[in-house]
This record gives structure tokens, C-alpha cells and sequence, in this order.
């Protein structure tokens, strides 16, 4: 069997802990940044953990299984 390729722009975008959560930025921190409290913006900076049910996707896609 060939080797499964990572969907690059998922590699991106996820990262996998070493426990196996997938975790992600959320969105928010691209534009319009003067418009925002400083309290979203220390929020959204953190990296947060996929639900469960989403992560089974980005997992396969990450080329895990």
C-alpha cells in the first residue's frame, strides 16, 4: 500500500497533541483588529481543542487514523 499524503492546508491549520487532541486558532485575529477589545484579542490568541466529533475529520486528513 502507498504511504497517505497530509492535506497540507490542514497541516496548516491543526496540530496534534501528544495525548491526541487536535487543537486549532480560532478565527477573529486577521482584520479589524482596532475594532476589537484587547480581551478578545487575548482570548482568540490561545489555541483551543476541536470537539471531539470534528476532530475524527481532521485526524484522517492529518493522515491519522
Amino acid at each position: 500500500m502507498p504511504k497517505m499524503k497530509t492535506r497540507r492546508s490542514a497541516a496548516k491549520r491543526f496540530k496534534i497533541t501528544p495525548t491526541g487532541k487536535v487543537m486549532f486558532l480560532p478565527a477573529g485575529l486577521r482584520h479589524n483588529l482596532e475594532n476589537k477589545t484587547g480581551k478578545q484579542k487575548r482570548h482568540n490568541a490561545d489555541p483551543e481543542a476541536m470537539a471531539p466529533e470534528h476532530a475524527k475529520v481532521a485526524k484522517r486528513l492529518l493522515g491519522r487514523r
